[in-house]
């Protein structure tokens, strides 16, 4: 039986209903949500303000919570395992922006991102993220925002 590792992502969404999307770092046009592992002794909450913080700078007092939902799981692609679990356990929390948008991406410490932007929900893209997260993404979009992404283009 597989064993999942607990993680946390967060969906920031602003006041005109665009929510913050950021371009990976480590591969050019891969574009998702801010996330991360929850340590042992950590709650979920406890690694979400962690996360949040180390990824896209921002503390509490930038965002609230509205929401939560989860656990969305997927599994690691080819037979890979971190931390001896074969994938993710995800809880993914909704939280409106309240702080300033020169915050974001402010620490120098921040190398998860390159760029981030805010869009429309209806206007992600299945193919920005790795294939093993695209069940997940597609859930989340239709749990959070009752929003059908369409399926992957195929390249002729």
């Amino acid at each position: 039986m597989i064993r999942y590792r607990p993680n946390v992502a967060f969906i920031l969404r602003r006041a005109d209903g665009r929510i913050l999307i950021g371009e990976r770092s480590d591969v050019g046009g891969a574009w998702q949500f801010p996330q991360g592992g929850v340590d042992k002794k950590e709650s979920p909450e406890e690694a979400l303000r962690r996360e949040v913080l180390e990824e896209i700078s921002l503390a509490p007092s930038d965002y609230r919570v509205t929401e939560q939902r989860g656990p969305y799981r997927y599994e690691y692609s080819d037979g890979r395992t971190k931390e001896g679990c074969g994938g993710q356990e995800q809880i993914y929390f909704l939280a409106d922006f309240i702080g300033d948008e020169a915050q974001i991406l402010s620490q120098p410490s921040t190398v998860e991102f390159q760029a981030v932007r805010w869009i429309e929900p209806a206007d992600f893209r299945l193919e920005w993220v790795h294939p093993m997260k695209q069940e997940v993404y597609r859930a989340v979009f239709r749990d959070f925002f009752n929003v059908e992404l369409p399926p992957v283009r195929e390249i002729a």
